[in-house]
């Protein structure tokens, strides 16, 4: 049986298998864009694999983090757009 743990993505909790990526907890959370453009356009993840840069996303207080690369840590607080 796969461990769960619990991250925030925007306040809200998300209980996801342990060694998901944070892209991945942001879609079961229900998020759909991750960014806004320069232009003000809503972003969301393009290559999967940390080219497109699409993914951009605050973790822990640290942003520009590249959602599809990171693996999700128990209590970690993610943030979108």
């Amino acid at each position: 049986m796969m461990k769960k743990i619990t991250v925030k993505v925007n306040d809200k909790s998300v209980v996801v298998p342990e060694g998901v990526t944070v892209a991945a907890a942001v879609y079961m959370a229900g998020e759909t864009a991750f960014r806004k453009s320069v232009s003000g356009q809503l972003r969301s993840p393009v290559c999967g694999m940390g080219i497109c840069y699409e993914c951009r996303v605050q973790i822990d207080n640290q942003p520009h983090q590249l959602a599809c690369r990171q693996l999700c840590r128990e209590g970690m607080e993610i943030r979108t757009l």
